[in-house]
């Protein structure tokens, strides 16, 4: 499986941005995906993940009304919706996938993912 990630940039706080994993040699239905970041100074924090075989989706408590993730079957893509960015929210992104069923506990976990692709660079500030 290859991923290549996209829609960085510099946004200002209270903004948006949508970033896509644009997946290859798989489809979506089998596998499952996770948005990760890493923030300058921080650890990679799972960000959200979603289930091929379900749709099943997790955010983490930071990120959770803020941020969505959804699929495009059709362009085998899957997207993070970022709305109303903070600062902190400042981060290289990255997705993963791997084509193991995931359990929800597991699913933002970056142990679970198997393949990565690179990152992109979220910067919000005015």
């Amino acid at each position: 499986v290859q991923l290549q990630a996209s829609g960085g940039g510099l946004v200002q706080p209270g903004g948006s941005l949508r970033l896509a994993c644009a997946a290859s040699g798989s489809t979506l239905r089998d596998i499952d995906i996770g948005w990760f970041r890493q923030r300058p100074g921080k650890e990679r924090e799972g960000v959200s993940c979603s289930r091929g075989s379900d749709g099943h989706t997790s955010y983490a408590s930071s990120v959770k009304g803020r941020f969505t993730i959804s699929r495009d079957r059709a362009k085998n893509t899957v997207y993070l919706q970022m709305n109303s960015l903070k600062p902190e929210d400042t981060a290289v992104y990255s997705c993963a996938a791997t084509r193991r069923r995931l359990i929800v506990s597991s699913c933002r976990q970056d142990v679970s993912y198997d393949y990565w692709g690179q990152g992109t660079l979220v910067t919000v500030s005015s």
